[in-house]
């Protein structure tokens, strides 16, 4: 049977209350089909995300609702291969309670790396696309660096991004530290001639969306987008749940995103992305939709990105772009158009300053 995990906000909930609560959903599961195997409690936010096994959402539903009158905020499916990549899989499990290896309740949250590397050249044909795609050296250090810190790397389908999952905090940025290191120490090498960002953040399994950890993975993903060459950019949460005293570090190597900066560039990213081949999509457009005059957006795009709001947007573009010519049998007509560029001729040009290749040479 398909396996579920779903989420409850419980202000103030109790281990006690959660284990009674378990014990009559169980009591209840064999009407419905279902099992309960075991849940994660973060006392500190009130959530709890139960494991579950059964037919559909709905019978799994059912069973809170009949045993003790509970509601998830909502339910998900979950592949086993990427719970036990970002839960584990060797789980100490106590009446329901999932601890982890340090004997401590697992509140189920997690913190997510994501390691955007891209070659830097400037040639106007590449004799080795693949390596153009994804640099194998840099890519394979990188993994094993994630292996030294505990991480587990998880498999990325939507861009050529290196997503990792690590228990603890400080493992993630000590890895991150670690890349950043032997990166910039290569880089210009035969192999080395990239450039690359490293994004941060913490998050936990089920959200309101309708993916496992996705609102993690997307926002780790926006933070290596908007970082700057070479640099860490990390959640203002993933801050606070790691020991490290980041002062000793200049803001150009480690950067913080506070929430209010991460509301503006997610309403910033929320709207390019759905209007990327509309004439909606302008700076004005944009300054509207988010309540900002164009100087406000300006001056805070800038200082979160390094770019212009007009050059963040040509940079969303570009990497969007550079996805989809590599993962769809699509020319570079067709690329240009789904990325706002009626002028194929233009679009190329824009590409390869971006890049360093024409686009038709990956075609």
């Amino acid at each position: 049977m398909p396996i579920y995990m779903d989420y409850h906000i419980f202000p103030g909930v109790t281990i006690e209350e959660v284990k009674a609560a378990h014990i009559t959903d169980k009591a209840t599961q064999d009407k419905y089909g279902v099992k309960y195997h075991q849940f994660w409690v973060n006392k500190e936010t009130g959530s709890v995300f139960c494991l579950i096994e059964g037919p559909n959402p709905e019978a799994c539903k059912r069973v809170h609702e009949e045993a003790h009158g509970s509601v998830a905020c909502n339910i998900i499916e979950v592949q086993p291969g990427l719970l036990n990549l970002f839960m584990g899989d060797d789980l100490s499990v106590d009446h329901g309670i999932v601890y982890n290896h340090n004997g401590e309740i697992d509140s189920g949250f997690r913190f997510i790396m994501v390691l955007d590397i891209v070659v830097n050249t400037t040639l106007s044909n590449h004799s080795n696309l693949d390596k153009f795609i994804f640099p194998v050296v840099p890519r394979n250090e990188a993994i094993k660096i994630i292996n030294e810190f505990e991480g587990e790397s998880i498999e990325n389908l939507s861009d050529d991004s290196i997503l990792a999952v690590f228990e603890k905090s400080d493992n993630a940025f000590k890895c991150s530290l670690a890349i950043q290191e032997l990166f910039n120490k290569h880089r210009g090498e035969n192999n080395w001639n990239i450039n690359y960002k490293i994004g941060l953040t913490e998050g936990q399994p089920v959200t309101m969306s309708d993916g496992f950890f996705k609102d993690s993975i997307i926002y780790g993903k926006r933070l290596s987008l908007i970082a700057e060459e070479s640099q860490i950019i990390m959640s203002q949460g993933f801050k606070k749940l790691c020991a490290f005293q980041l002062a000793k570090f200049h803001q150009s190597e480690v950067k913080v995103l506070n929430d209010k900066q991460k509301t503006l560039i997610g309403d910033f990213c929320d709207y390019t992305e759905a209007n990327l081949t509309t004439d909606k999509l302008s700076v004005e457009s944009i300054s509207q939709e988010i309540g900002l005059s164009r100087p406000q957006l300006y001056r805070r795009i800038k200082s979160i990105t390094g770019r212009s709001p007009q050059n963040f947007i040509r940079d969303l573009k570009m990497r969007t772009a550079f996805n989809l010519i590599k993962d769809n049998n699509l020319n570079v007509s067709e690329v240009a158009y789904k990325v706002g560029y009626d002028d194929p001729s233009y679009f190329s040009k824009i590409f390869t300053q971006k890049f360093g290749i024409c686009p038709s040479k990956i075609v």
